[in-house]
């Protein structure tokens, strides 16, 4: 049972427990953390997230798509599937981007 305030809810324990974690949806899509299938996974999803990173900058710094195109040498179009995630970011141009950007980053060994 959740008590808010004055609302009270009751849980419905056996519907709770059938409910399966994060964890247990990605291993059975993508397989154990390990495999190649899983990495391949992870590794797009890193990707999305920065290339989010990178929009959510370019969108505070109230430059469009076509201005930090320019300022790189690329199409507009092109930093539209970067942010959309329908094409692969090589590290070069995600250095480009950053540095554009004003942003730094470097590799953390630990």
């Amino acid at each position: 049972m959740y008590r808010r305030d004055s609302l009270m809810v009751k849980f419905d324990e056996e519907k709770l427990s059938k409910l399966t974690t994060g964890s247990e949806h990605l291993k059975r899509k993508y397989g154990e953390k390990g495999t190649l299938s899983r990495e391949e996974f992870e590794a797009k999803a890193q990707a999305w997230h920065y290339a989010n990173l990178l929009r959510d900058e370019r969108k505070r710094q109230k430059l469009t798509q076509q201005q930090l195109g320019e300022r790189i040498g690329k199409k507009r179009e092109y930093i539209s599937s970067l942010e959309h995630g329908r094409t692969d970011m090589q590290l070069s141009t995600f250095m480009l981007i950053a540095n554009a950007l004003g942003l730094k980053f470097s590799l953390v060994v630990g």
